[in-house]
């Protein structure tokens, strides 16, 4: 079973950020095939981290352009969820270069952090940028 599947409700309506969300997702539920597996590769989950640490930036990266081509007003609050999270990553992936273990906390922060990131802030950015780029 998929750890955490991709569904509709978390579209936000735009393909290219609709696919960003995707392949976190993907990234994320391979993380999570590894950490449950009986002897987790310690190499594929470190693999998983760097890749989610990358596309995780690149894909703020893109929002956080839109949001100034089309002056977002809530740009600086979204700014600083993008900020807490790559904290939070980045702490985990510290951990776990020094030798510790990830948990099922550790997705369990990723699966909330995602889906109330997607559910709440992207899709509040959405219409406002929907309008502003199509008006």
């Amino acid at each position: 079973m998929t750890f955490m599947p991709w569904s509709p409700a978390l579209s936000v309506g735009r393909a290219d950020i609709d696919e960003q969300h995707h392949w976190l997702l993907d990234t994320m539920n391979q993380l999570h095939d590894q950490l449950t597996a009986a002897v987790p590769d310690r190499l594929l989950v470190a693999h998983a981290l760097e890749g989610l640490m990358d596309y995780t930036m690149n894909h703020f990266v893109v929002e956080e352009m839109l949001f100034e081509q089309y002056n977002y007003p809530h740009a600086a609050a979204h700014r600083q969820l993008h900020d807490q999270f790559t904290y939070k990553l980045m702490a985990l992936i510290t951990d776990f270069e020094n030798g510790n273990d990830l948990g099922s906390d550790a997705l369990e922060m990723f699966r909330d952090w995602l889906v109330n990131h997607i559910m709440v802030a992207d899709k509040a950015y959405v219409p406002y940028l929907s309008e502003a780029c199509c008006a």
